[in-house]
């Protein structure tokens, strides 16, 4: 078979009239009449599936780095899955959420592996916080009378599923809230975990999940855990690493904002306050008599509250950074902060003095007295100068958390592809459906250090957008910089949502914006018999849940969400008609991380705007638009309730990243084409 025979590819990689094995295995599984077709019921051979498939095939075959983008519809995890498993080489997958994780290793691998009918064995491995301690819930069912009587409803629920599980993921309890406050109290951290030292150390499931994937043919992780673990060089990530021949990064959009976050440093007044409640457990538990506990942990709590009065925290105020650029965080006089530091340092020395004179008593005193050392460390390092290409900042919502991050993962990653670094050669696999705006990929592709080393490409989504969706740009409401623009836009959605019977899903750019938007529209909406769903108001997955049966014979719903809901949200079907974007998702302009890496724009003479804040935006809106279609029969409408898409210079770029679709004009315009999704017949 060669590439003549597939319409619509476009590839150099099978030149011959005998193309290579791993070229003939890939077609011979995803190409018409393949394995996969006459096995799996609505599979049909897609041409770009097959040229992203080819491309990862011919990576893995010859060592390399290749970045691919994917369109939506392509069929990108298939296509990466089927030459890493035909190869028969040891391959870590990592996404950027455990949804997709949970995905791949307990749906997608099994039942592809099951089509290809080769034998490999998968594993999933997570962090820490993902699987129960034993050791941990003991603890909390002695210290239970502290709970309230939900989580203590819960905690007899997870001990009842204690006793049955196997992996202790507790992805198997659906019902525990991400959210809950009992997960803290029934999974370790790296601080907390008492090592093999711990009584449970043989049983522990996080050993257990380790020591699965350290034989697996497959292993599954997340950007996350991959980051944490190669900074912290915990066995995981950094003990696999050397025996895997292929590395697959799905998702690969979130890697660099993922990553920066690992590769720093940070200290957060949560560290403080977990670290005294465990001072008074631990200590009166081992050492009663031997130190004031008591006494050390109440000055850890009041320096906590000194440090958060000292930042002017009088409420929380979720996902607000302050720049650090000076001695002191924006807006924190000077000599009040380098009291606040001496203080605590000398705080910390005194600490860790008390658990070292007692620290042979029990293994759960040796382990603070580790754990105080490396807060020490860390402290300290913030009582100097940042040096090098690294941005600090303040970071202010439930807990302070002082951060110090690179600009990119670049650095990190140098080392991993050097050649040098690779016998035999390692396979690199980057895919995401949105990775950059010119051919070259370079939005992904300059701050991962793979400009000029990676192999390039794109495949488009199979999509028809000129037939299965149009674009809509409100007009007359007020400026998107206008304090009234979410009210004004709430008074917009009625009059479509009430006539697509809900069907809608609203991605606000802000959770100001998302407050306000739901205040306004729960308020308008009610009587009409349309639920109007709220991120924070319920889990993620039950929203989703809800909002899917909204599209059939559920109760109709709209949703409301920001943040996380801009990806991994798929909705296929009568479900999802309509997607409507409050505003163009520019980055904020004071976050320091903006901030840094313009002004290193800038110093290069290049335009920060140009260069970073446009690319940046039209990426987020290419991600949050790709909700709308999910499938070769889906329609809908996308709207932009920001007039700037159209007035505004850059708006064509803007539009340049969006799929071709057609316009729709005026709102009488628009009210058609709603009345027609409704009634399609």
């Amino acid at each position: 078979m060669t590439s003549e025979s597939q319409p619509g590819l476009s590839f150099s990689i099978v030149q011959d009239s005998e193309p290579p094995a791993w070229a003939a295995q890939v077609l011979d599984c995803l190409g018409a009449d393949g394995r996969l077709q006459q096995g799996e019921p609505g599979f049909r051979a897609r041409p770009g599936q097959l040229q992203l498939s080819l491309a990862v095939a011919r990576c893995v075959a010859e060592g390399g780095v290749l970045v691919a983008e994917a369109g939506t519809g392509v069929g990108k995890t298939y296509g990466y899955l089927v030459p890493a498993l035909l190869s028969g080489q040891r391959t870590l997958i990592a996404t950027a959420t455990r949804n997709l994780q949970d995905q791949l290793s307990t749906r997608d691998l099994p039942r592809l592996l099951a089509l290809l009918g080769v034998n490999r064995r998968v594993a999933p491995l997570k962090g820490r916080a993902s699987y129960l301690c034993t050791h941990r819930l003991a603890s909390a069912r002695r210290e239970g009378h502290y709970l309230g009587q939900t989580e203590l409803r819960q905690l007899a629920q997870v001990e009842r599923w204690a006793h049955s599980t196997r992996s202790g993921d507790l992805a198997e309890l659906p019902e525990l809230d991400e959210t809950s406050p009992l997960l803290p109290l029934i999974t370790s951290t790296r601080d907390n975990c008492l090592g093999s030292r711990c009584a449970g150390w043989q049983g522990c499931h996080v050993n257990e999940a380790r020591r699965r994937a350290l034989v697996a043919d497959v292993v599954v992780i997340n950007h996350h855990l991959f980051f944490a673990d190669l900074q912290l060089r915990e066995a995981g990530v950094a003990e696999l690493l050397p025996s895997v021949q292929t590395v697959i990064f799905d998702e690969a959009h979130r890697l660099n904002d993922i990553g920066v976050q690992f590769l720093g440093r940070q200290f957060s007044t949560r560290q403080l306050r977990g670290l005294a409640t465990e001072l008074v457990n631990e200590g009166m538990r081992w050492a009663r008599g031997f130190q004031p506990w008591p006494e050390l942990a109440s000055l850890l709590e009041q320096q906590a509250r000194a440090l958060d009065q000292c930042l002017g925290r009088e409420t929380p105020r979720a996902g607000v950074r302050l720049r650090w650029l000076d001695a002191s965080p924006e807006g924190v006089a000077a000599p009040r902060w380098q009291q606040l530091q001496l203080q605590l340092a000398a705080l910390l020395a005194r600490v860790s003095e008390a658990l070292l004179a007692v620290a042979e008593t029990a293994p759960e005193l040796r382990r603070l007295a580790d754990r105080v050392g490396v807060l020490q460390q860390s402290w300290s390092g913030f009582m100097r100068p940042p040096a090098g290409m690294v941005v600090r900042w303040l970071e202010l919502g439930r807990q302070a958390r002082c951060m110090e991050a690179p600009l990119s993962i670049a650095a990190a990653l140098a080392p991993l592809l050097a050649p040098e670094t690779q016998a035999p050669a390692r396979s690199w696999v980057f895919t995401s459906a949105t990775l950059g705006l010119d051919e070259s990929l370079s939005w992904f592709t300059e701050p991962a250090g793979l400009k000029g080393l990676a192999t390039v490409l794109r495949v488009a989504s199979p999509f028809d957008y000129p037939r299965q969706a149009c674009l809509h740009v409100p007009e007359g409401l007020p400026d998107a910089q206008d304090p009234e623009h979410a009210s004004a836009l709430a008074q917009w959605l009625v009059e479509p949502v009430r006539c697509l019977r809900g069907r809608t899903l609203v991605l606000a750019t802000s959770l100001r914006a998302l407050s306000e938007l739901a205040h306004q529209l729960q308020h308008l909406m009610a009587g009409t018999g349309i639920d109007v769903l709220v991120q924070g108001q319920g889990s993620r997955r039950r929203l989703l849940e809800r909002f899917r049966e909204g599209g059939g014979a559920g109760h109709p719903c709209v949703l409301l969400a920001s943040g996380a809901f801009w990806e991994g949200v798929d909705v296929p079907g009568d479900a999802l008609q309509m997607l409507v974007i409050d505003k163009l998702p520019f980055p904020v302009p004071d976050d320091p991380l903006v901030q840094a890496r313009s002004q290193a724009l800038r110093q290069q003479g290049q335009s920060p705007f140009e260069r970073y804040v446009l690319p940046e935006t039209a990426m987020a809106l290419k991600q949050g638009a790709g909700r709308l279609i999910r499938s070769e029969s889906d329609r809908g409408v996308l709207v932009v309730a920001d007039e700037r898409l159209l007035q505004r210079s850059y708006g064509q770029v803007l539009l340049g990243a969006l799929p071709e679709m057609p316009a729709v004009n005026g709102q009488a315009a628009l009210m058609q084409v709603l009345k027609a999704l409704r009634e399609p017949g």
